[in-house]
């Protein structure tokens, strides 16, 4: 076995690779690309169907309409122990830090008695499934100064199985679509 058989190995790979920055050197002195001003083939496109036709990537949510008849309680109570630090879930239970949650499907949003933020009172409408949805996605998106500290849950499961028990905290529940 050579003694110098790594060494050969090693001043060969060098020495390829010097080739190749040398190679690549000389082509680019040999053929410089130039800019175009403009394009060699330019696209026409209608500008009011390219405004109509924005859809914000941010704002879509995979709906939970279809899971919520086979969500898991028991699973949406364990998601909704994360929130107990500052929401309470019983009838006639007082605010924390956050209003209370019971009875919170269909209720009218930002109505409770409740020190909200003036994002949150500025809000329309009511707590359906699909805007408790969209609020359990990303809190601080669907309400934009909002103070509310909870990043958000991510999977859809988790997000039906916390509504569904959020819909089974009241006296009569709203029934499911």
């Amino acid at each position: 076995m050579d003694s110098l058989k790594y060494n050969k190995i090693a001043a060969g790979v060098l020495c390829a690779g010097l080739l190749i920055m040398l190679f690549s050197k000389i082509g680019n002195i040999l053929i410089s690309p130039t800019k175009l001003s403009k394009n060699a083939y330019p696209i026409q496109v209608d500008k009011t169907l390219a405004q109509s036709s924005k859809v914000d990537s941010k704002t879509l949510v995979e709906p939970i309409l279809a899971l919520l008849s086979g969500a898991n309680l028991e699973a949406g109570e364990k998601i909704a122990k994360k929130c107990t630090a500052c929401h309470s879930f019983n009838s006639g239970g007082g605010n924390r830090v956050g209003p209370n949650l019971y009875n919170i499907v269909n209720k009218i949003i930002g109505q409770a008695d409740f020190g909200y933020s003036k994002a949150f009172k500025s809000l329309k409408g009511q707590w359906s499934y699909e805007e408790l949805n969209k609020f359990l996605y990303k809190p601080n998106q669907y309400v934009k100064g909002t103070k509310m500290n909870f990043v958000g849950l991510k999977k859809v499961n988790d997000r039906a199985n916390l509504v569904a028990w959020l819909r089974a905290q009241s006296d009569t529940p709203e029934p499911l679509p």
